[in-house]
Parts: structure tokens; C-alpha cells; sequence
């Protein structure tokens, strides 16, 4: 971190199956050791069926989960990622009221993630622009793909560019040490 440089908002980076997803779940459950801070948001969780990946679901923090994704079986409808199908109206009732949040209390916005399925929303590309230029009580910790050969996702390109973001990138050596670390921060003023 640049001296006297303060950042407010965490984005969490690496391959995919490093164990982003573990650190920010890690990191809400320490979170919730403290009484000074409100949580709110989602995660996303693989599905699986005998063995083999199967899809995605979006997963709210006050305990509400749908499909996010499907593996593609012929005639289904919606933006497609690789062999995925998005599920955007389940994905939209879900993680949309998941990131509703007010000024009054201190709060730390969970966002996993900030991908190539979830930015086929424009709703959600809004709110979550809208958040990261919400008030000084308002903190996010969000995880974002790590940039491939192929097109960079412009929207996350300007999200780590902002001067109030940090970026973590998870490994294997680093993802059990810096789940303290990271809460320490999103806590602290």
C-alpha cells in the first residue's frame, strides 16, 4: 500500500479453484465475531452431480440460494458461458436485494462475484457501480476474475483501477493467512 493511501473497498483475484470463494466465507464468519458491522451480499457455489461439475447457484448471505448457472441441455434460453447457461432472472432475485444497503449502519458489502455471468445483468453492473460510490460507511469485499488471454471484462479493469480498492491475489501459499488480514481491514476505520 502507498504511504498515507487508504483503501476502503477488497477485491479478491486468482485462478479459478484457488479458493476465493473459501477466503470470503472465511472472512464473513470472522465478520460476524464482531457486533459493530453489518453484513450483507452473496456467494456463488458449484453444483455437482456425481462428481462433475454441473452449474452455479448464487447463494445470499440471509440464507436464500438459486441457480446461477446450468450446464447447457440444448434448447435452454439465456447469455451462455462456455458450456453454462445463465439463469439471469434467478440470479437478478437474488443478488439484487442482496446488495441493497442503507447509510446507517457500518456495513461490508459481499460480492463473489464480479464475473463474466453475473455482468451479463446491466441491473447489477448499476448497483454494484452505485456501491463503490456509496458512502464512507460502506465497505466491499468482492472477488473478480483473473485477467485471461483472451478480452479483459472492462467493467472489472476499471474496478481494480480505482484508488480506494486493494487487490489480494489468492493462492495456495497465501489463502488460510490473509483471511484475518482482510477482515482486520474491512472492520477497521
Amino acid at each position: 500500500m502507498e504511504a498515507g493511501l487508504s483503501y476502503k473497498h477488497i477485491l479478491l483475484t486468482g485462478p479459478p479453484g484457488i479458493g476465493k470463494t473459501t477466503v470470503v466465507r472465511k472472512v464473513y464468519e470472522k465478520l460476524k465475531e464482531y457486533n459493530t458491522i453489518r453484513t450483507k451480499g452473496f456467494y456463488t457455489e458449484e453444483i455437482k452431480s456425481g462428481g462433475k461439475r454441473i452449474g452455479f447457484d448464487i447463494c445470499s448471505l440471509d440464507g436464500r440460494r438459486g441457480p446461477l448457472a446450468r450446464i447447457s441441455g440444448g434448447g435452454s434460453d439465456g447469455p451462455r458461458v462456455g458450456q453454462y447457461v445463465v439463469n439471469l432472472s434467478s440470479f437478478e432475485n437474488l443478488a439484487l436485494p442482496a446488495l441493497e444497503t442503507d447509510n446507517s449502519l457500518p456495513t461490508v458489502l459481499i460480492i463473489d462475484e464480479i464475473g463474466k455471468m453475473e455482468l451479463f445483468s446491466t441491473c447489477f453492473r448499476q448497483s454494484v457501480k452505485e456501491q463503490f460510490g456509496r458512502s464512507p460507511s460502506l465497505k466491499i469485499l468482492a472477488t473478480v476474475p483473473v485477467r485471461s488471454r483472451g478480452k479483459p471484462l472492462s467493467f472489472v479493469e476499471d474496478l481494480k483501477k480505482r484508488n480506494d480498492v486493494e487487490i489480494y491475489v489468492v493462492t495456495k501459499d497465501n489463502r488460510d493467512e490473509v483471511v484475518a488480514e482482510i477482515a482486520e481491514k474491512l472492520v477497521s476505520n
